[in-house]
């Protein structure tokens, strides 16, 4: 009888206290908050490398537009 009544007793059922939730939220959210700060970091990183992949795309595509000279008049194809 004496443990039917433990298991009903209002006492022994708050046995996580208000304190322990907050504590536990505070984790929670810094720990997302962090995964937030890399996250934006790496955004930042990946647009700054994108920048530097199209400048280096256009620099190439100017490259392109120049006319085509023949590479064959040198010694190591005979045409001296």
């Amino acid at each position: 009888m004496l443990i039917n009544y433990s298991l009903f007793n209002p006492n022994t059922i708050a046995l996580i206290k208000q304190s322990d939730i907050v504590t536990v939220l505070i984790i929670v959210t810094i720990f997302f908050g962090i995964l937030l700060l890399l996250g934006i970091r790496k955004s930042y990183k990946l647009k700054k490398e994108n920048e530097r992949l199209d400048a280096m795309n256009t620099k190439i595509a100017e490259e392109e537009d120049k006319p085509y000279q023949d590479f064959t008049d040198g010694h190591m194809y005979g045409g001296n």
